[in-house]
């Protein structure tokens, strides 16, 4: 079952809205699409995670990040003065699964989309963390091409841009060379004429249009001043500025595609911080998660989403299984305490998230969106919307 969410107070008295896991999550492991390998007498399994989510001809498709052959490591993190988790020779590719029998996936023909090198030289270090946006006679796929090696190096993420009709045949549009970004959405629909996207540049979320529309995405190279300007009036466009909320003490980044409600345009962003043990209780932890991704959401303004309506002050899930927290014997995880939302679909007004867990897996979260909108507008407000 999926289930619609609840809402609950917490030991401090404040109200929180509590996404739903499903039941038999991970829905998609590294063993279901054969990533797996021997090293030295030991089995090994790689990572399936972070999958774009659209419904495509009836089934729902994904486009995780999937890699094998690689090394666990740590590193100290100059910026933050703590040592972190890495991996070693990884470079991610991406395989678009399909649904069979619900909510069971295999890969769809065998496609690759690959960021080595193989098919052009604009990145060479893995292509990551592809989202899907459905127009209404193609769907974009926008993910973040590693022109540097992960983890470790800084300004190493590009935006890639691809299209699809069929999710067989994908053509590749290139990048964005102007800036460092990753987690880039644009909207689906158009607001008064205008092709609204959304950007992360470290640590917040910014909120641009693009000033020759669709074409600057499918023809990202003969624009690189626009993109140029985006970046230079990044301060005129802050949306969401992290450090406002110990869950988002680090950083803040947009998630899957932008929803339209009733009530505005539904964010569902990540963040990453310190999870509050009040919190940590509620899905029974015992001590608070040091740092960690959580979820949260935001409402925009339907004809300005310049303009946060609501925003949420602490998350609606964060990690708590072993596949998402710290790992176990069953439940090995890449990096600890993760939960990475990544692709949204709606199904009976039912709002079907689907997550990266422990850079890993793949898991689905759930809630009535009504629900959801309705918990925002009554406990998160920021802005009275216009008359």
């Amino acid at each position: 079952m999926l289930g619609d969410g609840k809402v609950i107070q917490i030991a401090s008295g404040e109200t929180v809205f509590k996404l739903d896991s499903y039941e038999k999550n991970p829905v998609v492991k590294p063993q279901d699409i054969t990533l797996t390998w021997n090293e030295d007498g030991k089995s090994k399994i790689g990572a399936v995670f972070n999958g774009g989510a659209e419904v495509f001809k009836d089934k729902i498709v994904l486009t995780p990040r999937c890699h094998k052959n690689y090394q666990e490591g740590t590193f100290f993190d100059q910026d933050l003065g703590q040592k972190r988790h890495c991996l070693e020779n990884y470079i991610s590719e991406v395989w678009p699964l399909v649904n069979e029998g619900g909510i069971h996936f295999k890969r769809f023909h065998n496609v690759v989309i690959r960021g080595d090198g193989t098919d052009h030289q604009d990145f060479i270090y893995g292509i990551e963390d592809i989202r899907i946006i459905r127009y209404p006679q193609i769907y974009l796929l926008i993910g973040c091409g590693k022109i540097k090696p992960p983890f470790k190096a800084k300004n190493a993420d590009r935006i890639a841009i691809y299209t699809t009709k069929d999710f067989i045949n994908i053509t590749y549009h290139g990048i964005v060379r102007s800036f460092d970004s990753r987690n880039a959405i644009p909207f689906a629909d158009l607001i008064n004429g205008k092709l609204y996207m959304l950007f992360r540049f470290h640590p917040n979320i910014h909120l641009d249009f693009l000033e020759a529309g669709m074409d600057q995405l499918l023809n990202p190279s003969q624009y690189e001043d626009y993109w140029r300007k985006i970046y230079q009036r990044r301060e005129e466009n802050l949306l969401l500025e992290a450090g406002n909320y110990p869950h988002e003490k680090e950083k803040v980044g947009p998630s899957t595609q932008i929803i339209k409600t009733d009530k505005g345009w539904l964010l569902i962003y990540h963040a990453v911080g310190e999870v509050d043990l009040d919190i940590c209780k509620e899905y029974g932890l015992f001590q608070k998660i040091e740092r960690g991704y959580s979820i949260c959401a935001a409402l925009l303004d339907l004809d300005d989403p310049r303009k946060v309506l609501c925003r949420t002050k602490n998350p609606i899930y964060i990690p708590s299984a072993p596949y998402e927290l710290y790992g176990n014997d069953l439940y090995p995880v890449d990096v600890p305490a993760v939960v990475f939302p990544t692709g949204a679909i709606i199904i009976k007004n039912k709002l079907l998230i689907y997550c990266g867990a422990g850079d890993k897996y793949i898991t689905l979260l759930s809630c009535n969106l009504n629900d959801l909108v309705d918990y925002l507008w009554r406990y998160c407000r920021v802005h009275k919307s216009s008359p």
